[in-house]
């Protein structure tokens, strides 16, 4: 793509896009994603002759950077949508490079289906994870939390970086030791970490995820069964962790072994200990400056389920 710079000083900007499959898939069937950013930069008038596209207004210059970065996106064979769009807008207005956030590839799934992160927030979370032998992931639902953090753990089984996954979580509604419920550790622990096992069945296939649970390789169990022991060269999943007690999360996090990687995932506004304090809220204030543990803070920018999720996230997060 060609940019007018000389053009900039009248707030005019001019683009020329290669090839007409690469316009038809950036301006979206009947024109819906050059909707969705003439929504977006009320101010600029965009004018379409063509492969050619001039922006006229005082964001002239950002709308024709958002272009480049969306051709780049198809030009690396994704596809678009409004919601990427709407995604793309927020990164480009933070003076990011969407491009390279969402050609980011994480693993690939069962099906061969690439994982890669959707905002900002979860390339940060996602860079933490491999760069930190500690990572807290801390936001709201539907941020991908747990799903790119099985992912990353996938990814680090296959590529031998660690020997097994390990997955836990608290298990507060039905007790820590879950006593009453009936069947085996298994059966008594399987509700609460239903999300972790979707995420395992994208990644693996249920076959295949059932398989590695059978021969010792992914382990599933309650935060309780924690205690005592050291996980060397495992990959290891505190989900839902608002819900420890601060003894809790000395305890989990003093499990990690040699070779070891561990993710700390938690929403401080949706915790379930019936006014008892929560591991989780304190510990960037205790371990904030200690060498090899990263926090991430996702918010409602990084949602990535239905549009209305964020906006109910980001209302609670005004009213609070």
């Amino acid at each position: 793509m060609i940019f007018d710079a000389s053009a900039t000083e009248a707030l005019t900007a001019t683009t020329f896009v290669s090839n007409t499959h690469l316009m038809s898939g950036l301006l979206g069937p009947r024109d819906v994603h050059l909707r969705v950013v003439e929504r977006s930069f009320p101010a600029s008038k965009i004018r379409v002759q063509g492969n050619q596209i001039s922006v006229t207004g005082p964001d002239a210059a950002k709308v024709l950077r958002l272009f480049d970065e969306l051709v780049l996106v198809l030009e690396s064979g994704l596809s678009l949508d409004p919601t990427k769009i709407e995604r793309t807008i927020d990164m480009v207005a933070d003076d990011l490079r969407p491009s390279e956030i969402l050609r980011h590839e994480v693993a690939r799934g069962a099906k061969g289906k690439p994982v890669r992160p959707s905002t900002a927030g979860q390339k940060r979370y996602c860079d933490a994870i491999d760069n930190s032998i500690i990572t807290f992931g801390i936001g709201p639902a539907g941020t991908g939390k747990s799903y790119l953090a099985v992912a990353q753990a996938v990814s680090a089984l296959h590529r031998r970086q660690v020997q097994r996954i390990v997955l836990t979580r608290p298990a507060v509604e039905a007790g820590e030791h879950l006593g009453f419920l009936p069947g085996d550790l298994m059966a008594k622990v399987d509700p609460y970490l239903r999300p972790l096992y979707d995420a395992l069945y994208d990644m693996l296939g249920p076959d295949g995820a059932q398989r590695l649970i059978a021969n010792g390789t992914i382990e599933v169990a309650p935060l309780a069964f924690m205690r005592g022991r050291t996980l060397n060269d495992s990959f290891i999943i505190l989900d839902e962790a608002q819900n420890t007690s601060p003894e809790q999360m000395k305890m989990f996090l003093t499990r990690i072994g040699f070779n070891s990687k561990a993710v700390v995932t938690g929403d401080v506004t949706q915790i379930d200990l019936n006014g008892k304090a929560s591991g989780l809220v304190s510990i960037e204030r205790i371990l904030g400056h200690v060498e090899g543990i990263s926090f991430v803070h996702l918010s409602a920018k990084d949602v990535v389920r239905h549009r209305i999720v964020a906006d109910i996230v980001a209302a609670y997060e005004q009213h609070t």
